[in-house]
């Protein structure tokens, strides 16, 4: 995957655990619910890069259960988010978990919902 750099008029990511704050236990236990693994495989097999609003995912959800699960990727640190307007858009943060847990998005990626 290329490295894309950011446009200097993007938003701030909201507040996301430093790389070396990211813990094991926390994004497992994250990856362990199974809305929230299908989150992190789309935006993995599927969004190129780009930021994506929880309405890309086409899930069957009410907006405060989305809420919910995409803030908990985030404060595990699986996902960077920009609030851009009244939207929130997310990526994975593929880079620093390749350097903090190798291998780990290709379990991700490899996994096949039933």
């Amino acid at each position: 995957m290329t490295n894309l750099i950011a446009p200097s008029d993007l938003p701030p990511p909201l507040p996301e655990p430093s790389v070396e704050n990211l813990r094991l236990e926390t994004v497992m236990g994250a990856l362990a619910d199974p809305l929230r693994l299908t989150v992190i495989r789309k935006l993995l097999m599927e969004s190129e890069g780009y930021d994506h609003a929880c309405g890309w995912f086409g899930f069957d959800r009410p907006k405060s259960s989305l809420t919910h699960h995409f803030k908990a990727l985030r404060e595990a640190g699986l996902i960077h988010q920009r609030q851009y307007g009244l939207e929130r858009r997310s990526r994975v943060r593929t880079e620093d978990l390749d350097a903090r847990f190798p291998g780990l998005l290709d379990l991700v990626r490899a996994w096949r919902p039933e």
